[in-house]
């Protein structure tokens, strides 16, 4: 079946071309080998032309310029060797380069994102002129896939940016508007509305000029900067990206030096150096990782709920608990600009949880401060109240309370008779089946669990857990709800812990074992700290609650006793009133600095805790450094196949994701199951085989045990 075609030829005036990008058989525009012979095609339709004043290039689709390349070539080809990827990487370079070329002006309008490699496309036209609007943007993304530009965007934007704003684009990755872009030279601002109109403009002043022209020249050449200029940049980026990326992320680092080894040579030099060191990175174990969770993260954004069931409209939003996470819940909803009731048990806790949700929403990223105008704004989308009947009428209640059955019970009991009859009622537990919560409901079909995660503003997984009587409606409808308010969904079955919690807990869990057995702290944050785990699980259980934690893991083992051994530490540290940092006490202890960050310190009062448990406790030697990692993350998996096993989560996929977007788990690594794939299941069995003395937290299931008979994947 012959392929759409995605770019049209036309003429709006008769001296100006106009390529449109338009992809009908995509929501973006992508890169792919067949659009770039189409982009070859058409450039040689006119490129040699010298009745056209300028050729502009830009997109129909809403919202998108190019989203980048087809990134399922780029995983079909992870195995090419470099001498192919470097060809791949020419050819793109060759074929944008003539932008560069053509005898009349290149200009590309850019209207929505252009991410990628169609930032590596407007970087070769002469000029680039942006919208100025909230959906418009510019990156170079490819670092977060373990890559760097390997279409020319190394060799070309330090020349027309200069090198410190284009290591900062192309290290970083992330995204300008078009106010930075005109700020740094990248490109001019336009009103959308007249984008077109500003390129044909654009094009007239260049020919009359000619300044394109001696910019070419320019842009051709080596970059003029002494040797002291280099090497200070050179030594305070590199010194920034090691303390961002901790070593953990090769490509920024890589990018860098090609760069500064690319500036004393012409652009058609550089582009040689950018592709041989692009084709280095290509195929890296951390790029196969990043884009294993480039199309994790994909596949969640088009998932639905259950097939064939239309959710529910949600317009208006409850909250019931004003503590952090119901703030938390709310704010999410307000900036969504969805009406929300909070409650709490008395006027002054709702008072304190309506403060907490403006203070939210009124923040500006820009100036990092608050902001008057945006406080005015979401004020009136936030009704704090005790009032049943206001609370009840809402499309969606959310319960956010303590962990208590009882007192969730007891609430719904108030409410559910109020609720209209489309309501679907949530709770945001963290660890009490859904089935058992719903027990006493008259409506169990309309409940499920809806599980944020803390802070709410930065965690965009949410758990939506489905009981034994949860319609396939309800779950419909809060998958949808949950995306609406820009979070990403995963519906998982009923059981203590769900998914995240249930697999986090062995990991917590074993590292109280570990000292109980005489590992220090330090070590064993360091062990999970190196792995790529973002804080270490001791600062984790500080960061939580002491308090949360142990009544967390009492429910866990009370489901688990087989295989969760309860630490003596976690009871005597809140029996000492070593809560964590919500106190200023717990495994670390906190002072403020000047900027009123919390700042962990050793505490005696801890060791001495420890110290008198692991003397009673420990049998043995305390663990070596390298035993630290594999005793952490052992559990975990070994956890992780009893939910596919039980059916809680059916594909490895949602579990690796839940855990990237739940705790942090390393992205470079790929996911729990990506990153058991790199090291084989029978290799896998044999590790356990080594800590099964330690009990059946070790013993592989009948998953990981018939997989390792024939060295197969998770990933199959």
């Amino acid at each position: 079946m012959p392929k759409s075609s995605l770019i049209t030829l036309e003429f709006p005036e008769k001296d100006i071309a106009l390529f449109t990008l338009d992809d009908p058989d995509k929501g973006v525009n992508v890169l792919s080998g067949w659009v770039l012979d189409e982009l070859d095609r058409h450039l040689s339709e006119i490129e040699n032309r010298d009745d056209l004043s300028g050729l502009i290039i830009h997109s129909n689709k809403p919202g998108n310029f190019i989203a980048g390349a087809d990134l399922r070539e780029f995983v079909a080809s992870l195995d090419e060797p470099a001498e192919a990827v470097q060809a791949v990487s020419r050819r793109g370079q060759e074929l944008f380069g003539r932008l560069a070329k053509c005898p009349f002006v290149t200009v590309a309008a850019i209207g929505g994102l252009c991410m990628g490699g169609g930032s590596e496309l407007a970087i070769w036209c002469d000029r680039r002129i942006m919208a100025d609007d909230d959906t418009t943007s510019f990156a170079f993304p490819e670092v977060k896939l373990g890559l760097f530009p390997g279409w020319g965007g190394t060799a070309r934007t330090p020349r027309i940016v200069g090198l410190s704003n284009a290591i900062e684009l192309v290290t970083g990755g992330e995204p300008i508007d078009a106010a930075a872009a005109q700020a740094m030279g990248l490109a001019d601002m336009a009103d959308p509305e007249q984008l077109l109109a500003a390129a044909v403009s654009l094009i007239r002043t260049e020919q009359q000029s000619g300044q394109y022209l001696k910019d070419r020249d320019c842009w051709a050449a080596p970059i003029a900067l002494s040797e002291t200029e280099l090497g200070f940049l050179g030594a305070t980026a590199s010194a920034y990206i090691q303390g961002q990326t901790k070593g953990q992320y090769p490509a920024p680092l890589a990018a860098l030096e090609v760069m500064l080894a690319a500036t004393g040579v012409d652009v058609w030099t550089a582009c040689q150096m950018e592709a041989e060191g692009f084709s280095e990175l290509f195929g890296s174990p951390v790029n196969r990782s990043l884009l294993n969770v480039f199309f994790l993260r994909d596949a969640n954004k088009k998932q639905a709920g259950p097939a064939g069931v239309e959710p529910a409209k949600i317009t208006s939003a409850t909250v019931l608990g004003a503590g952090v996470m119901g703030q938390g819940i709310a704010a999410a909803n307000v900036k969504r600009g969805i009406p929300v009731a909070l409650g709490d048990i008395s006027a002054e806790a709702v008072g304190r949880g309506v403060q907490g949700i403006l203070s939210e929403v009124s923040f500006d990223k820009k100036t990092r401060k608050p902001n008057v105008d945006r406080a005015l704004k979401f004020a009136p989308l936030v009704n704090g109240t005790t009032s049943d009947a206001e609370l009840a009428a809402a499309d969606v209640v959310i319960e956010a309370i303590y962990e208590n059955a009882e007192a969730k019970q007891k609430l719904y009991a108030r409410l559910e008779s109020q609720l209209p009859e489309q309501a679907i009622l949530c709770s945001n537990t963290s660890t009490i089946p859904i089935t058992d919560l719903a027990s006493q409901l008259k409506h169990p079909e309309r409940f499920c669990g809806l599980h944020f995660f803390n802070p709410v503003r930065r965690m965009p997984l949410v758990e939506v857990i489905r009981g034994k009587h949860t319609s396939d409606a309800t779950v419909a409808t809060a998958v949808a709800y949950a995306k609406a308010i820009g979070k990403s969904p995963i519906v998982v079955g009923d059981g203590p812990g769900f998914l995240v919690n249930r697999v986090l807990l062995p990991y917590m869990n074993e590292a109280l074992l570990l000292l109980e057995e005489g590992a220090s702290i330090k070590a064993v944050d360091r062990a999970a700290t190196s792995f790529g785990m973002p804080m270490g699980p001791i600062a984790l259980y500080d960061t939580v609650g002491l308090d949360i934690a142990l009544h967390a893991g009492g429910v866990m083992q009370q489901a688990f006793p087989d295989r969760v051994l309860p630490s003596k530490i976690l009871p005597a540290m809140v029996e000492a009133d070593r809560l964590g940092k919500k106190n200023s006490r717990g495994f670390f202890d906190y002072s403020t600095d000047k900027k009123g960050r919390s700042k962990p310190q050793p505490s005696a009062a801890t060791q001495e805790i420890i110290d008198k448990i692991a003397k009673a406790s420990s049998t043995a030697e305390p663990p070596s450094s390298r035993e630290l990692a594999d005793r952490l993350l052992l559990p975990m998996l070994v956890e992780a196949t009893r939910i596919l096993e039980e059916g809680i989560v059916t594909d490895v996929r949602d579990i690796d994701l839940g855990l990237i977007y739940g705790i942090g788990f390393p992205p470079f690594r790929g996911g729990l199951f990506f990153w058991a794939d790199t090291i084989g299941s029978a290799a896998l069995v044999e590790k356990l085989k080594l800590f099964e003395p330690l009990g059946s937290r070790y013993k592989p299931t009948a998953m990981l045990t018939e997989l390792a008979k024939e060295n197969r994947k998770f990933y199959e």
